[in-house]
Order: C-alpha cells, then sequence, then structure tokens
C-alpha cells in the first residue's frame, strides 16, 4: 500500500505520523565591556564606541566617563558570534592605532536578562 499525506498502514490500522514540536529558543546573550587603562585616550575610546558599537556622541561620553571613573564599562549586549567579533575589532582597532585599550565579552546571567 502507498504512504499518503503523512499516513502509514500497518496490518490494517492506519497511523497518523506527528511531527514533534520543537521550541526554538533564544541564543545565550553577551555583555561588551570596554576595561579602563591608564594610557588610551577618552577621545579614542569615544571613537571606538561609535565606530563598532553605533553610539551617538553623547551615549558614546557617557560609557567613556564610566569606564574611566568605575574600570570597565557596557559597550553593548549581542549574542556570542556578534560580541566576539566585536571585541576582536574592537582590540585589534586599538593595537593597530598604538593604544592598550581592551575589550572583553562576558554571558549574561539568566537574572540579568529579565531585566
Amino acid at each position: 500500500m502507498s504512504q499518503t499525506n503523512n499516513e502509514i498502514e500497518d496490518k490494517g490500522q492506519i497511523q497518523t505520523l506527528n511531527k514533534p514540536s520543537s521550541k526554538t529558543q533564544r541564543p545565550p546573550l553577551y555583555k561588551v565591556l570596554i576595561l579602563n587603562d591608564d594610557y588610551t585616550p577618552m577621545d579614542f575610546v569615544i571613537h571606538v564606541l561609535k565606530k563598532f558599537f553605533k553610539k551617538g556622541e553623547t551615549e558614546a561620553a557617557e560609557i567613556m566617563l564610566h569606564v574611566h571613573n568605575r574600570g570597565s564599562g557596557l559597550a553593548g549586549i549581542y549574542t556570542y558570534e556578534i560580541a566576539e567579533t566585536k571585541v576582536f575589532q574592537t582590540n585589534e582597532y586599538s593595537r593597530k592605532n598604538q593604544h592598550p585599550l581592551k575589550c572583553t565579552l562576558e554571558k549574561v546571567s539568566i537574572n540579568e536578562e529579565g531585566q
């Protein structure tokens, strides 16, 4: 006998094959943090925030001051691949411009995602 419309014939009984439902999950998110150092000019940090994180002048200046005063600051929250790329781009760009500015990524905790 032939199979039609996801039905099969099994010893005189017809059974319908049900496709298992799969729930898609949101990918984990990662924070990209800019770390303070005593040598990178503030203007360069603002430039990096505008160039790689698409921040406006005011927001970039606020983040830069937060980094300067507190030791690190949040540049953005992204999926792993995007966060990793932004960290690499920032660190490479800083190195090529002879600045010690560093970026890192950190997994967003479940408590932080809901905020």
